[in-house]
């Protein structure tokens, strides 16, 4: 069954007032669209949880601070209504532009510490627009649960903080990443990776699981880290933006493993920007 497609905030607020009789949990399930199994792991959770399933599709210009990437998007909105068909989703609201951003919009959510460094540091502003849709997502849907993978963490938890600041009314569910059988994190930037790149590009998740072994392992962080970084270069990447360990709860940076942490990267293969991250379990 395909979802009725939602254009106008009166026709969402309209679905959303049918359902006010029922006794219902309603899920929200935000996305740029380009659906992959990674993004329908998250409808299929927000099924299983909720009684309504909302997906969004909104490409947000405001969290892209490269034109040419806003440009290079996937726009698949056709083959993402037909990818959902199978969910029996409740709606698919994909907005036009002006009914998140109306003329004279002046307003921007912004959350600091668990949106410095990392992405922060090499994509100004990008959380700001990520917290500012979020929050009319969520207001606009109404949903009881919001569900996002773990793949893009620091936007999980810059998520969680701005819900938890702003009492927003909201569950935030994280959901696991879901990989190729390689380890590839799944991401609509990987049908940009030429086959050669294609090929590489696992090695980011490989040095990940070596340093986070190495350091559960009690090895210095610092050599575990550097190591991490060399692996993937010598793997054929062009550059390591960012390779750190942070605590999983606050992202604060740590020089040791004394709580639960998570090691993240950054890295540029074949003009592509590739992000992952894993835990790090003590052993």
């Amino acid at each position: 069954m395909t979802a009725p497609i939602l254009r106008h905030l009166t026709d969402l607020r309209a679905c959303r007032a049918g359902w006010r009789d029922e006794v219902a949990t309603v899920a929200v399930v935000p996305t740029m669209g380009a659906l992959h199994q990674g993004h329908l792991s998250l409808v299929r959770a927000a099924k299983a949880q909720a009684d309504r399933v909302i997906v969004t599709i909104f490409v947000n210009p405001r969290q892209f601070e490269n034109t040419d990437d806003l440009a290079k998007y996937p726009r698949t909105e056709e083959t993402d209504a037909e990818k959902l068909a199978p969910f029996a989703v409740d709606a698919i609201y994909a907005p036009a532009p002006d009914q998140i951003y109306p003329e004279g919009f002046a307003t921007s959510v912004s959350v600091s510490g668990v949106s410095e460094g990392l992405c922060g540091a090499h994509r100004p502003g990008h959380f700001d627009g990520v917290a500012t849709v979020v929050t009319k997502l969520l207001l606009q849907t109404q949903a009881e649960r919001a569900f996002f993978g773990e793949k893009d963490y620091q936007q999980l938890m810059v998520v969680r903080r701005l819900v938890r600041d702003l009492d927003v009314p909201v569950e935030i569910v994280g959901c696991p990443t879901v990989r190729e059988d390689d380890g590839l994190a799944l991401s609509s930037r990987n049908v940009r990776l030429s086959p050669a790149a294609r090929a590489v590009a696992p090695a980011l998740y490989r040095a990940l699981k070596q340093a986070a072994g190495a350091i559960a392992g009690g090895a210095p962080v610092s050599p575990a880290l550097q190591a991490g970084r060399e692996a993937i270069l010598a793997a054929g990447y062009s550059e390591v933006e960012y390779l750190e360990l942070r605590a999983a709860g606050t992202l604060a940076p740590l020089a040791a493993l004394d709580r639960p942490a998570r090691v993240l990267a950054a890295a540029r293969l074949d003009g592509v920007r590739l992000i992952d991250n894993v835990p790090v379990l003590a052993v």
